[in-house]
């Protein structure tokens, strides 16, 4: 069993590094990615641990990013090195357009009526303040009864509260990523379209073409349907398949470590070998 997918509290988990190598571990896991949103920060604070307990870590990152005017997440692995000087300050390039789009997001929220300061979210938010973090804050203030009704009310797309973050493109991403030794896989594309497949396969085409690597077949928001049209999918456009439960602790309850929604997910242990093989595929 692997998890190719994960979430420390350096961006919007509840985990530390050092729970999550351990949960890790106590379930059995052979391999473990950790792709925290815009920083390495998780990634790094786990490997003294998971050195420690024998556990194989791989480095990841998550990105949001933009595809014809829709959100795509874009997950990056770096199998064999860790990314480059480079790469790295292209992160903290990113950091700072969310921290652009949190000051926003709490001038949106005052103008609603609801009295919330960035340092209380901050106060969650360690080195990456996201969703999430206001969601608790919002809770403990009352205006909220949990995480899902934070968004739906106020921080999701339809929400009154919502505001757009500068969303890079995607083959921005896919290119850095790319440049800097690691793969590119598309995270999680039932969001993407929905299950407007005709749609999805066309977008999945065109971005094989432009260097995308890899698609997340295996995720805790697929249903066996889904897993088998993407897996088809990946074997059309000669892309590698990865997997993971996109796990976040508590911000995201009903989803464990290792087998997702209700143990709907199981990510067959090779996926984390054949990472590796993806690196040099398809030359950018």
């Amino acid at each position: 069993m692997i998890d190719l997918h994960s979430h420390t509290d350096q961006s919007d988990g509840t985990f530390t590094a050092a729970e999550l190598v351990a949960e890790a571990v106590r379930i059995g896991l052979k391999a473990l990615a950790i792709t925290d949103h815009d920083t390495m920060s998780g990634v790094e604070q786990a490997v003294p641990f998971a050195e420690a307990a024998g556990l194989r870590l791989i480095r990841g990152i998550e990105l949001s990013t933009k595809y014809q005017g829709v959100s795509v997440h874009l997950l990056g692995y770096f199998p064999l090195q860790q990314p480059s000087d480079e790469f790295r300050q292209w992160l903290s390039f990113l950091m700072e357009t969310r921290r652009d789009r949190n000051r926003r997001l709490i001038e949106r929220l005052v103008s609603l009526g609801i009295p919330i300061t960035l340092e209380e979210v901050e106060a969650y938010g360690k080195t990456l303040t996201a969703r999430p973090h206001f969601a608790r804050v919002l809770i403990d203030k009352g205006y909220a009864k949990d995480m899902q009704d934070a968004f739906d009310q106020y921080l999701d797309e339809k929400g009154r509260g919502y505001v757009q973050r500068h969303d890079i493109p995607i083959q921005e991403a896919i290119d850095r990523i790319r440049n800097a030794g690691g793969v590119t896989s598309l995270a999680h594309p039932v969001r993407v379209a929905k299950n407007q497949w005709d749609v999805l396969e066309r977008y999945i085409g065109e971005l094989a073409e432009t260097g995308l690597q890899a698609v997340e077949v295996y995720h805790s928001d697929h249903s066996p349907e889904n897993v088998s049209f993407y897996k088809s999918l990946a074997e059309r456009f000669g892309l590698g398949i990865t997997g993971g439960s996109d796990f976040h602790g508590g911000n995201k309850p009903l989803i464990s470590l290792g087998t997702g929604c209700r143990n709907n997910l199981n990510v067959p242990d090779e996926l984390a070998d054949r990472l590796a093989g993806l690196v040099t595929s398809k030359p950018a």
